[in-house]
């Protein structure tokens, strides 16, 4: 004979319209936008992002004062490199804040409480990659506004060409906030530890980076001028800069980057393999975690 009983402990029954997965994939995303920028938690979490946010806008602001001082508008830094100089600040960006979204439910074990809603791991992972993707074309593009506004006061000749550089310039800056958000999530979710995530989020880009810098300065040095612009296919930035420059239109970054239409859509190819690899990492990893 079964023993069970049912005890009212008071909890009041929602009689509410029922909004929908869309209407919680949706609120997933804003809570991971909120949570990158540290809105909502405590103000130690909000110094990291706003100060990098900050250290990425000044050379802008910086840049517009020059030209507008001395009227030279020659000397306003070119859109479409303006992530490229300053790649340092977009990988600590994302190594400090990729384990936020990617590890901070792995490292509470709290997987399973969201996987018991009527929300599939897919949606689950796609609202914290879009999220972070938002967060990097924010901090991309806002610059590139900033120094495109800038030129408009100023008054650049030839204000079409310029608008034509802007407009193709956030296209790249989309495209580096793909790559980066889905190969930077993509290492920090293989650890719940923080801080090893972290420095495997740095080590990743700034290494890789340097990487094929010394790689392509040797082969400068040699006269292998093949195997420099090849390098730049091994590091995320440079494999971004080459769909600039040879499928956008873009002005050279580096002076190795490798010849013809063909690179700039095998480029184009390793970037959209880099932000599929990532999506996938990402979605066997919190599946895994919502079995447990």
């Amino acid at each position: 004979m079964s023993t069970s009983t049912i005890h009212d402990i008071g909890y009041r029954h929602y009689d509410g319209p029922r909004l929908g997965r869309g209407y919680l994939v949706r609120s997933l995303y804003v809570h991971n936008v909120r949570a990158v920028w540290g809105l909502g938690r405590p103000a130690r979490a909000k110094v990291m992002p706003f100060l990098l946010a900050a250290v990425m806008v000044a050379p802008a602001f910086m840049d517009v004062g020059a030209v507008l001082l001395t009227d030279r508008a020659e000397v306003l830094m070119r859109y479409s490199a303006y992530a490229i100089y300053l790649q340092v600040v977009v990988s600590i960006f994302v190594a400090s804040q990729a384990p936020v979204l990617a590890s901070r439910e792995l490292r509470f074990h709290v997987v399973p409480l969201y996987f018991s809603r009527p929300i599939a791991p897919l949606p689950f992972v796609l609202a914290k990659f879009a999220a972070m993707v938002t967060a990097l074309l924010t901090l991309t593009a806002v610059p590139v506004i900033v120094l495109y506004i800038g030129g408009l006061i100023a008054k650049v000749p030839h204000p079409l060409t310029h608008l034509r550089e802007f407009l193709l310039a956030l296209v790249g800056c989309a495209l580096f906030a793909l790559v980066i958000a889905a190969l930077g999530m993509a290492v920090a979710v293989l650890t719940p530890r923080r801080g090893f995530g972290v420095a495997a989020v740095i080590a990743v880009f700034l290494l890789s980076s340097a990487v094929v810098l010394l790689v392509q300065n040797i082969a400068e040095f040699r006269t292998n001028f093949s195997l420099a612009g090849n390098a730049g296919f091994f590091a995320p930035f440079n494999l971004v800069d080459i769909v600039q420059v040879r499928l956008l239109g873009a002005e050279r970054t580096a002076e190795a980057v490798p010849d013809g239409l063909l690179s700039g859509v095998l480029a184009l190819l390793l970037c959209a393999a880099l932000v599929a690899g990532g999506v996938t990492v990402l979605y066997r990893r919190f599946r895994k975690a919502g079995l447990s």
